[in-house]
């Protein structure tokens, strides 16, 4: 989906065979610093959320890259052979490509809602970013997840859930600095204290933003809006602002 009056980019790339979808919204002035956006279960880099990210990141004079992991949006892959696994090999696809891009200056930062900021996280732990990371509503344990419970998990298929059993991706990872929590303190999802406990691994800096009367989704406009705004406060400190 393109943004009307937008500088846009449009990419497939190759990640372990198959083609995953890139778009990325350039600022007039470029080369500049670049935020990945993650998607979260049963969401697309075309949800409303990234949409938004897309219109307005751009005039803070930043690139945003949003992206569908395989098997959603426009990616190859069947969602139901999708794991946290696939996933961040997805997102490190992504930096891999956008490393050395001549309208990128090399400074990157995350942002993932739900699922997608568990991923960031993961990435963000392994090394393969040195920028900020921003969750919106994001799990900071799967253990005892329940997929008859939640509509995000339908369609999910045994390789996800077989991961989980083996005990890889089950808690978010301890130690990433440079990481905002912002968490809805009505999420019928995930369970508000999970905010605190990211909060509670994360190395400084770092900060914990609740979002009274929000849901998981910020279907209120007031509240996305809201995490927009402390989103890119942080993208400036951290990101715009870095040596």
């Amino acid at each position: 989906m393109r943004l009307k009056g937008m500088r846009e980019e449009v990419h497939r790339i190759p990640v372990d065979g198959q083609k995953v979808a890139l778009v990325l919204h350039l600022p007039e002035r470029t080369p500049a610093p670049c935020v990945v956006a993650c998607h979260g279960l049963g969401a697309s880099k075309d949800s409303e959320k990234y949409l938004l990210l897309g219109r307005e990141f751009p005039g803070a004079g930043l690139v945003l890259a949003r992206f569908d992991f395989r098997g959603c949006g426009e990616s190859d892959g069947v969602y139901s052979e999708s794991t946290i696994g696939t996933r961040v090999r997805d997102a490190e696809g992504v930096l891999e490509f956008l490393v050395g891009h001549p309208e990128l200056n090399g400074r990157f930062g995350l942002l993932g809602s739900s699922m997608g900021g568990y991923v960031a996280l993961f990435v963000a732990a392994a090394g393969r970013l040195s920028g900020p990371v921003v969750t919106w509503n994001c799990p900071a344990t799967l253990r005892g997840l329940d997929p008859t419970r939640s509509q995000d998990l339908l369609g999910l298929g045994a390789a996800f859930f077989d991961e989980l059993r083996a005990g890889r991706y089950v808690d978010a990872p301890s130690g990433v600095r440079c990481s905002l929590t912002i968490q809805a303190d009505h999420d019928e999802v995930v369970p508000p204290h999970h905010g605190q406990l990211l909060f509670d691994r994360a190395a400084e800096p770092r900060e914990l933003v609740l979002l009274c009367g929000a849901d998981h989704r910020l279907s209120d406009t007031r509240h996305r809006l809201e995490a927009l705004t402390r989103s890119l406060a942080w993208f400036g400190r951290f990101l715009c602002d870095s040596k």
